[in-house]
C-alpha cells in the first residue's frame, strides 16, 4: 500500500509542478495508461512465446508468472488442507 501512496503522491507533486511552470502534461491520462498497460503486456509476451514453443504453457504457469507482473496483484498461495 505504501507504494501505492509515494506514486500518487509522486504524481500530485509533478501535476503541481506542471501547473507552475503552465504546461500541459506530456500525455492524456487514459493514452498514458494505455500505453503503460502495453508496456506490461509487451514484457510478458517473450516468455509467453517461450512457454508455447516449449509445449511447458499451462495457465497455472501465466497466472502465476505472468498475471502478477501485468495486473501488480500477487496470486493467493495455495490453502492447505487440514486434518480432521
Amino acid at each position: 500500500m505504501k507504494i501505492y501512496l509515494i506514486s500518487l503522491a509522486a504524481g500530485i507533486l509533478m501535476g503541481l509542478i506542471y501547473d507552475l511552470i503552465d504546461v500541459n502534461s506530456p500525455a492524456p491520462p487514459a493514452v498514458a495508461l494505455i500505453g503503460l498497460l502495453g508496456m506490461l503486456i509487451g514484457g510478458q509476451i517473450l516468455p509467453l512465446g517461450k512457454q508455447v514453443l516449449h509445449k511447458e504453457f499451462s495457465l497455472t504457469w501465466f497466472s502465476h508468472e505472468c498475471a502478477p507482473k501485468i495486473t501488480g496483484v500477487t496470486p493467493a498461495a495455495p490453502k492447505e488442507k487440514e486434518d480432521a
